[in-house]
């Protein structure tokens, strides 16, 4: 969604933006979509976790005649899980293009998933010109983790399509009959799942009138289906299963608290988007999610079931009341989060900067990468150097004159690629 979020807007400030990711099902190769964006669907398979394999040298051949087609400048790769992500930077920075990298997420340093992907995204980040965080968290976390210059990392925060989150002005609650919390996650131990099977027969049994619908799926919807069976909360809490985007709100408009106890959060959006459609949202304080909402839509609980549920009946008490106007956290919200505000930040903090700086020579960024240390530093070099070999090899098997351009719309200001 922030992908093509941006696209949108970035393609109506007038810059020409292909998206470029692997294939789903049966969508594979070029498909135009809204606004003339073009998605390339390549032909790499999901390996795990909706990621490609890791192709790097043999992926060299087709992002370098995408990047000729369509004359691209700037590439801009999201999120550091994404292996095309790695390959997209490595391949452009070594055909002189200029690099952005936005990370969604925090990490920890100390478990060894953390430390090989914080060492291969600092193998990345060694020659990228931009970063981004999502958050002030998120920034912070990034540097540390790649040790990047501060002065090379900003903060741009997510955006919210306030249009499809309206308020349900019919959906009032009334204190005498059922309330409803809502919840809407991964269903997985980072997002807190084990404190919401705590909290729920809690707030139950405290709460006559509460009950739970909890949307998503994961490796906890077994925690929570014994948790309904222990308690007898068949009555009391639905279960509805993943969400497809375009119906979250449909879903969010049924309640009048939004409960969100995730263990860590660089910003989750999921909490802006349930303020922007009414609802209170109570939080556990963790990464980013203090910068989101403004103190009067959010609670803070400490994280433990009994102070959740002191959050919740406070959320609650104050949703209740006649006063509070959902419609005015709306506005409120749909003024401070937008796309085209998010889209205009990163052109002017961002791609106008880069495309303003020389570029720094072969050997130089040779340097950046054998500083990564004494065996991932020679072992960066190596890649470096073998993707450089394939790449001019390349240029003489297949010029550059020799492949046709995609037509351009006339008057783009500039050529980025997601």
């Amino acid at each position: 969604m922030h992908v093509w979020s941006l696209a949108q807007q970035l393609l109506l400030l007038g810059h020409h933006v292909i998206v470029i990711t692997h294939f789903f099902g049966e969508r594979i190769g070029v498909r135009t979509m809204t606004n003339n964006l073009r998605v390339y669907y390549l032909p790499f398979p999901p390996f795990a976790q909706d990621n490609s394999f890791p192709a790097i040298f043999h992926s060299l051949p087709l992002f370098r005649e995408i990047f000729i087609r369509e004359k691209i400048e700037i590439v801009h790769g999201h999120q550091a899980t994404s292996s095309m992500m790695h390959e997209a930077l490595l391949h452009a920075k070594l055909m002189g293009l200029k690099t952005v990298f936005t990370e969604h997420s925090l990490f920890e340093f100390g478990d060894a998933a953390s430390v090989n992907l914080n060492k291969i995204l600092k193998f990345t980040l060694s020659a990228c010109d931009r970063c981004i965080g999502v958050s002030e968290a998120c920034r912070t976390n990034l540097i540390l983790r790649a040790s990047l210059d501060p002065n090379t990392v900003v903060a741009i925060p997510n955006a919210v399509d306030a249009v499809s989150f309206r308020p349900d002005p019919t959906a009032a609650p009334d204190p005498n009959e059922r309330v409803n919390i809502i919840v809407i996650s991964r269903l997985a131990y980072r997002k807190g799942m084990d404190l919401v099977a705590r909290v729920i027969p809690i707030a139950c049994e405290r709460w006559p009138h509460v009950h739970f619908v909890i949307g998503g799926g994961g490796p906890k919807r077994l925690l929570l289906d014994e948790m309904v069976e222990r308690y007898n909360l068949h009555s009391r809490v639905e279960l509805i299963g993943e969400v497809p985007h375009a119906q979250v709100r449909s879903v969010l408009t049924r309640g009048s608290v939004f409960l969100n106890c995730s263990l860590t959060e660089s910003f989750c959006i999921a909490i802006l988007e349930a303020a922007c459609a009414g609802l209170m949202v109570v939080s556990t304080r963790v990464g980013g999610v203090p910068e989101v909402l403004p103190d009067d839509m959010i609670r803070f609980p400490a994280p433990n079931a009994p102070s959740v549920v002191d959050g919740l009946v406070d959320a609650l008490e104050e949703a209740l009341q006649v006063q509070v106007d959902p419609m005015r956290n709306h506005r409120r919200l749909s003024e401070m989060y937008s796309w085209r505000s998010v889209a205009m930040r990163t052109v002017d903090q961002v791609y106008d900067k880069v495309v303003l700086e020389s570029n720094v020579s072969f050997f130089d960024n040779l340097d950046r990468y054998r500083s990564l240390g004494p065996i991932a530093g020679i072992l960066a070099v190596w890649v470096v150097a073998i993707d450089s070999i394939v790449l001019w090899f390349l240029g003489w098997y297949a010029p550059e004159k020799s492949i046709a351009p995609v037509p351009q719309i006339s008057g783009a200001k500039r050529k980025v690629l997601s």
